[in-house]
């Protein structure tokens, strides 16, 4: 797959629509960005997670200030999530520091990783509203250290999952948080989730640049299109129905997966042939 030199103007392009997305169904960043930089762009994965992550970082920043002046922040769980989340972020980090994250096998890893995180997305945009009828009732009879206990270790697991595939803090984050915390108003599960999602991203973009797998040319052009883009499908949100937009995004979540398996995730026959290569 060989990379598309593409001018400025269609990274921007690119961070415009899905800043849309983003604005309108408050999930979707990272779950579309590091696909269409690899698949539309041909960049090469690891480059494309990082470049996601500190893109994902500036964006969410913005939504984390509006959050915290409307109080609709549950800081108890940010910070819980936050004690799980960044000390494996670092740890994911360092682990992938030892590999060759420019080679041919971190490229397959991520494809592998990146395409199971995005069924799993899609999954839980479809089922999300059936998936807390069935396990909220459950999680409520648990006594508050075994919740708290839970948050932490739900941070840890999206550190890992985000910083290989930068996918994860939106729809995984919020399914987690309504089965841990029935209680709590969808509005402040929201806004908790988009400010954890910020030190997350963060911690984890600059470990990738300190890998050296990002782009800031790409960065920035992104930027430039994703702030209106989030801006516009904040104002458009109310407009559109909730339930079919999760849809839509679902569909397209397993259509992207399915184009990843094909492109990126080395079949067992080809695998068996470089084994007997080698």
């Amino acid at each position: 797959m060989n990379a598309v030199h593409s001018v400025p103007l269609l990274y921007t392009i690119s961070g415009f629509c899905v800043g849309l997305l983003v604005g309108l169904t408050g999930v979707g960043g990272g779950s579309l960005m590091t696909p269409l930089l690899i698949l539309l762009f041909g960049i090469h994965p690891t480059t494309a997670v990082g470049t996601d992550l500190l893109y994902a970082a500036v964006t969410k920043s913005a939504g984390s200030v509006v959050h915290g002046f409307n109080r609709t922040v549950d800081w108890r769980i940010v910070g819980r999530l936050a004690s799980g989340s960044v000390p494996m972020t670092i740890v994911t980090i360092a682990c992938l520091s030892y590999f060759d994250i420019k080679g041919d096998g971190a490229k397959h890893l991520i494809g592998a990783v990146l395409a199971v995180a995005l069924l799993f997305t899609a999954v839980t945009l479809i089922f999300r509203n059936k998936i807390a009828a069935y396990y909220a009732p459950r999680m409520s009879a648990l006594p508050p250290s075994r919740i708290a206990a839970l948050t932490i270790l739900t941070g840890g697991v999206l550190g890992v999952l985000v910083s290989i595939t930068s996918v994860g803090a939106g729809a995984i984050g919020v399914t987690a948080l309504v089965l841990l915390y029935p209680k709590v108003p969808i509005r402040q599960i929201i806004g908790s989730d988009i400010v954890h999602a910020v030190p997350l991203t963060l911690v984890a973009g600059i470990g990738h640049w300190l890998l050296g797998s990002v782009d800031w040319q790409i960065f920035i052009a992104l930027i430039f299109g994703s702030i209106p883009g989030i801006l516009l499908g904040s104002y458009a949100a109310a407009r559109f129905p909730e339930t079919a937009l999760r849809i839509v995004l679902a569909l397209i979540l397993l259509a992207v997966a399915a184009k990843l398996s094909f492109e990126l995730i080395p079949s067992p026959e080809l695998v068996a042939a470089q084994s007997v290569h080698h």
